[in-house]
């Protein structure tokens, strides 16, 4: 990828992340890291909450770490208290940021790029648990555009949420054609604001998730292009982070909680299981049939996968040099310093895993 031309651009960008982590930083400032001497008082794990209807709610693996009560038990028998910590889908990627620069949180579930960011001003964290093989990206048009192909929208108006996992599915597609950014007009809006600025004709094309299918069923878009085509490391990744400190301070609690969400990853896994997942992840406000037809693609054991396979770690290394590329951080870093996959491994063979999925070669 080429470097934009648009200073301008990426100025405004960087204001809009540094209002947002400037609000959360006075908000996290009486929030002081719960410890006493020589021990922990508690364990922070911030999520993603769901929003469908009424307080934030937890999603996914780790609403089945809270059902399944184990790791709460764990640590409580250690003196240790479990605390799940909210943070809005909105300004996630700086609110987890800045709450792990606080030491406010131990522990986040949350992307790959917002990860990366962090790492490379300093903020130090692991990746810890992968979460699974990934989400789909997708680009929506409008029913009437006459659009075939990416190529088809050079000099149209783009809506990518900048700075979020989604856009670099979108900068691979735009590469893999011969094109770079500065061939699109882009404009950096939420999936939510994008789809209301697609349908009212002020974007021609939008960079989305799942929610793809829901503005098709209503027949006020159409799917363009998605991920569910390109190699399997162009899907969005993240999974469970914790503070490198932390991790280094307590191997043993780090341990217990990586083993609490593979264990979560295992059930999960098993086809019986597939509809009380899918009404997981419609708490974030995806009708449950349309998180069925996303769920549809694949094998249903290797979405949950946890490994530190090939792929994983082609995504995360292409992701960095993306993100050095594009001036989104300034500097590279070596991936294999802010993971840890001993994690993963120990809880595979402590819950009788071995074997049970299969690490995907290189691409």
């Amino acid at each position: 990828m080429s470097r934009p031309g648009t200073k301008a651009r990426w100025a405004a960008l960087g204001a809009a992340a540094l209002g947002a982590v400037v609000v959360v930083a006075m908000a996290l400032l009486a929030w002081k890291p719960k410890t006493r001497a020589g021990a922990i008082s508690a364990v922070r794990i911030a999520y993603v909450g769901g929003i469908a209807s009424g307080p934030s709610r937890l999603t996914g693996a780790s609403a089945l770490v809270v059902r399944d009560g184990w790791l709460e038990r764990e640590l409580t028998a250690r003196g240790v208290k479990l605390e799940w910590v909210p943070m809005p889908n909105a300004n996630v990627g700086p609110m987890i940021n800045e709450a792990f620069a606080n030491r406010s949180i131990e522990f986040a579930g949350y992307g790959d790029l917002p990860s990366i960011i962090a790492n490379a001003a300093g903020v130090r964290t692991k990746l810890i648990v992968p979460n699974g093989r990934g989400g789909d990206v997708y680009v929506v048009v409008r029913p009437e555009s006459a659009a075939a192909s990416v190529v088809d929208l050079k000099g149209k108006r783009i809506g990518v949420h900048r700075g979020r996992p989604w856009e670099l599915p979108f900068a691979r597609l735009v590469d893999s054609v011969g094109l770079k950014y500065d061939d699109f007009q882009v404009i950096n809006l939420d999936p939510e604001a994008g789809a209301a600025a697609l349908v009212a004709g002020k974007v021609d094309a939008l960079v989305t998730l799942a929610a793809a299918f829901t503005l098709q069923d209503r027949g006020v878009a159409k799917i363009l292009w998605s991920t569910a085509d390109a190699p399997p490391d162009w899907k969005t990744l993240g999974g469970l982070f914790v503070s490198a400190d932390f991790a280094g301070r307590q191997p043993e609690i780090t341990q217990l909680v990586a083993t609490a969400f593979v264990k979560a990853n295992a059930w999960a896994s098993h086809d019986e299981n597939r509809e009380a997942m899918i009404e997981l992840a419609s708490r974030n406000g995806l009708p449950p049939a349309v998180v069925r037809r996303e769920y549809e693609k694949g094998s249903w054991r290797d979405r949950w996968s946890p490994l530190f396979d090939a792929p994983v770690i082609e995504h995360y290394q292409h992701a960095i040099a993306y993100a050095v590329d594009k001036h989104i951080i300034d500097h590279a870093y070596d991936f294999r310093e802010s993971y840890d996959d001993r994690y993963v491994e120990r809880a595979i063979g402590d819950l009788g895993l071995g074997g049970y999925w299969t690490p995907r070669r290189a691409n």
